[in-house]
């Protein structure tokens, strides 16, 4: 029986082999279908024509060729395996063919699987996830993109694969799991205890006394944080390891820097409320909810101005830890966190140095607020020599159901790459801002707003007025631009036969600088297109005229 399996597994190998090679042929199809549109656009005379019918006819011929043979021998490959599994299931126990060469080789697929931990899943919980069919099911989906433009589609993500992303989320957000996250499917509306009544003192044999409770209520929505990511195709053709394994690390990193920051600094604006926003209020926003707790202003009792940088020890230590006692653990599981950047963190460290009883410098501050407790996280979009943080438990984060992966067609064919666009829904805010506090201690004023990516996909281009008229010199057009910002911003031209497709967030390569008014050389009757370009040189205006150079 043991030999058996063997020359099975041998026939395996050789199958799996003969599907690598069927699969690289099918990687050629697209480059020659862009060839064969070409030469049809290009064919003038009847023997051009016949000649790229004819080719088309054998390009249509051998994918349907292909196609059945990957699916042929794909099949063949679960045949073996299945047949291979039945014997080792029926072998005796402690049989050599119970004993497989490779542990982890991989079932139904080319590469085998290497040893290294799945998103901290051992190697046997790894391969079971991996062997799940609708995962299963996924991946190969996704693989089919490398090989098909198509347009409209979208992949839903398997609900396994959701809750293993979401479970690490703490890998990337680093804020989440302080906070109370709740999943929700479509506006919600949170129900929140108040403040606790207090018990009334009486006589043993008396009448007990009616205590009113109050009920709180926040309600939230489901904004939208993610974008487009590249991966490279190579990594389609690899293994279910690497293919799922980049893929949901590349959206938890993206959607874990949107939330943190979110979390921190979000303006309420089609996005969470964040903890910042929230103490630097100084009037209860239009949109509070009705049945939410009591706004109240913190933006000075919650927001500290501290003058300690020059003090180390006791000195430094008994002032901010005063400072950051504001916070109230009222409401929340008794649980703080501190949010700091890594330079303000090892300024701590050297703030608490000390020497132990064999005259060794230590650092009296590691990843523990000392005092009171509480754990610090570096995240390094806040300031220099701030604190923020507090008792998480009373920000509601509520996460909305139906993330999906959609992918692009062939956007990026020149650079390999195929594009998925990964996006999660939240919405949140905290519910009682006396938990939270945020420190300057070097005296400055704590920066209170936060830069968000911009939103270009969604923002439409401003327009510049350009104008042409004939230049100094020979050949030359002075060309004079309108509307642009007062400053911040660049601008770069582009001259063509028309004019050049521009969109919201476009790059800068590509186009030539220049100053308004200028001189540049362009023949009349060209068309030239000026753009005006962020500090982040991404395309915010455009405008464009017809060239008069001077003759």
């Amino acid at each position: 029986m043991a030999l058996k399996v063997l020359m099975r597994k041998k026939e395996l190998t050789e199958k799996q082999k003969q599907l690598v090679e069927l699969r690289k042929v099918s990687e050629t199809f697209p480059t020659r279908e862009i060839n064969l549109e070409k030469a049809i656009e290009e064919a003038e005379t009847e023997e051009e024509k016949k000649v790229v019918e004819e080719e088309v006819e054998k390009f249509e011929a051998d994918k349907a060729e292909n196609e059945a043979a990957i699916a042929e021998t794909e099949t063949e490959i679960a045949g073996i395996e299945a047949e291979i599994e039945e014997i080792e299931r029926s072998a005796p126990v402690g049989s050599p063919a119970e004993q497989p060469k490779n542990k982890e080789e991989k079932r139904g697929n080319i590469m085998p699987m290497n040893t290294r931990r799945f998103f901290g899943m051992t190697p046997e919980t790894r391969d079971a996830f991996l062997a799940r069919e609708e995962v299963r099911d996924f991946i190969e989906a996704v693989r089919e993109i490398k090989t098909r433009g198509i347009t409209n589609g979208s992949l839903s993500v398997p609900e396994v694969m959701l809750e293993l992303l979401r479970d690490n989320m703490e890998q990337y957000s680093k804020l989440t799991k302080y906070v109370t996250l709740k999943p929700v499917g479509g506006t919600a509306r949170e129900n929140i205890m108040g403040a606790a009544p207090e018990g009334v003192w009486m006589e043993a044999e008396g009448e007990l006394n009616e205590l009113d409770m109050s009920l709180n209520q926040v309600e939230v929505d489901g904004y939208m944080v993610g974008g487009i990511i590249w991966i490279h195709n190579n990594l389609l053709k690899d293994s279910d390891l690497a293919l799922g394994s980049e893929i949901m690390d590349q959206l938890g990193k993206a959607i874990g820097k949107g939330v943190d920051r979110a979390l921190l600094y979000g303006t309420g604006t089609k996005m969470p409320v964040g903890i910042v926003t929230r103490l630097a209020q100084t009037s209860a926003p239009s949109n509070w909810p009705t049945f939410a707790p009591a706004w109240t202003d913190l933006h000075t009792t919650n927001v500290k101005k501290l003058n300690i940088n020059g003090t180390t020890g006791a000195a430094f230590y008994a002032s901010l830890i005063e400072a950051l006692g504001v916070a109230a653990p009222n409401y929340s599981d008794g649980k703080a966190f501190w949010v700091m950047n890594r330079k303000t963190h090892i300024n701590l460290m050297t703030k608490a140095l000390a020497f132990d009883a064999a005259a060794a410098l230590i650092a009296g501050v590691n990843n523990q607020m000392p005092i009171i407790g509480g754990s610090i996280e570096e995240i390094e979009l806040v300031g220099d020599n701030e604190i923020i943080g507090g008792f998480g438990s009373v920000y509601i984060l509520a996460e909305r159901e139906g993330s999906a992966l959609e992918k692009s067609e062939h956007a990026r064919f020149a650079q390999n790459q195929t594009g998925f666009k990964g996006y999660a829904r939240y919405d949140g805010m905290p519910v009682f801002g006396e938990a939270f506090v945020m420190v300057s201690f070097d005296n400055t004023d704590a920066a209170t707003t936060s830069t968000f990516e911009t939103d270009y996909a969604n923002t439409e281009l401003g327009a510049l007025a350009v104008t042409s008229v004939a230049g100094t010199l020979s050949g030359d057009t002075l060309i004079t631009v309108a509307g642009a910002e007062a400053s911040g911003t660049t601008l770069g031209y582009k001259v063509l036969g028309k004019a050049a497709a521009v969109k919201s967030g476009d790059s800068s390569t590509g186009y030539t600088a220049f100053t308004t008014p200028d001189d540049i050389t362009a023949a009349t009757g060209k068309v030239i297109t000026v753009v005006e370009f962020d500090a982040a040189g991404r395309a915010i205006k455009v405008g464009t005229c017809s060239v008069v150079a001077k003759a």
